[in-house]
């Protein structure tokens, strides 16, 4: 399934899309796509609905973040060995985590904020994967079933507040609209294999990341069987897996993002966004 929130920021409603492409409303069923409404009994109890028989929701409204209520968003860096080579970085022996701000997340056609005396803001297109079920002490073999679904996150990154300042990554990891995600969630079921998935990034129509989730140093059952030793992974959790090589960083010269510029990202069989950028 996949599974959608639309309307204003703040006042978003539950929606799914229908086996014939249209999106349906769910809120007389659930409350919202948030952690409850993400376990496996409720998302069986969906399937077996007709949802041809939902009411309709307009197409042309604003689509907001797929999951509401996140309690931790969750990085990961360097986690593409050829990202890494192009940062200069070695491969890390275990994943590089970080956090990113949950007020950073917005819709996936959210105008996206340049901040305040930024000059260094950057694109980094990757696999989300939001957790169902409650994940602690989960071995890797077990990890997927902890999985509600996947979606594509922009991990928008400001690289001098990140780097070249004291302190850790996620002063620039979390300025407001630096964590779009969407526009569904994806079941897991319909993702056969999270590890074999395209992936792409383009900057006013100009190519700049291409990648696959097939070349990630940790997969995600890994990351779901480490993370769950250090901490426990609720529902509605986002886990942001990294991104493949590309980024403006690492560019020669460099090159950022400024207002005007549009990005457009993609993640296969998982949507696509759009990004305006503006001054915040």
């Amino acid at each position: 399934m996949k599974l959608l929130r639309v309307g204003p920021p703040g006042r978003e409603r539950p929606g799914i899309i229908d086996p014939n492409g249209e999106p349906r409303d769910v809120s007389d069923l659930i409350d919202d796509w948030d952690g409850l409404a993400l376990d496996d009994v409720v998302l069986n109890q969906l399937r077996k609905i007709d949802l041809t028989t939902l009411p309709s929701l307009d197409p042309a409204e604003r689509i907001g973040p797929c999951v509401t209520g996140v309690g931790k968003f969750v990085c990961i860096g360097l986690n593409y060995a050829d990202h890494a080579a192009e940062t200069g970085a070695d491969v890390p022996a275990e994943p590089v985590i970080f956090f990113k701000a949950t007020s950073a997340i917005c819709g996936p056609d959210d105008k996206l904020e340049i901040p305040r005396r930024s000059e260094k803001t950057d694109w980094e297109v990757e696999l989300g994967v939001v957790i169902g079920k409650e994940a602690k002490y989960v071995s890797e073999a077990d990890a997927l079933d902890y999985v509600a679904g996947y979606c594509v996150v922009h991990d928008v990154s400001e690289r001098a507040f990140q780097l070249e300042g004291t302190g850790q990554w996620v002063k620039g990891k979390s300025a407001d609209t630096f964590g779009p995600i969407g526009p569904w969630l994806v079941t897991r079921d319909e993702v056969e294999d999270p590890q074999n998935l395209s992936m792409w990034i383009d900057v006013n129509g100009e190519k700049m990341q291409r990648g696959s989730t097939a070349t990630m140093v940790f997969g995600v059952s890994h990351l779901i069987c480490y993370l769950s030793q250090y901490m426990s992974l609720q529902p509605g959790d986002i886990i942001s897996t990294g991104t493949p090589p590309g980024v403006g960083l690492s560019m020669t010269p460099p090159r950022f993002l400024r207002a005007g510029d549009v990005v457009t990202l993609g993640i296969e069989g998982l949507g696509t966004q759009r990004q305006v950028c503006i001054n915040a």
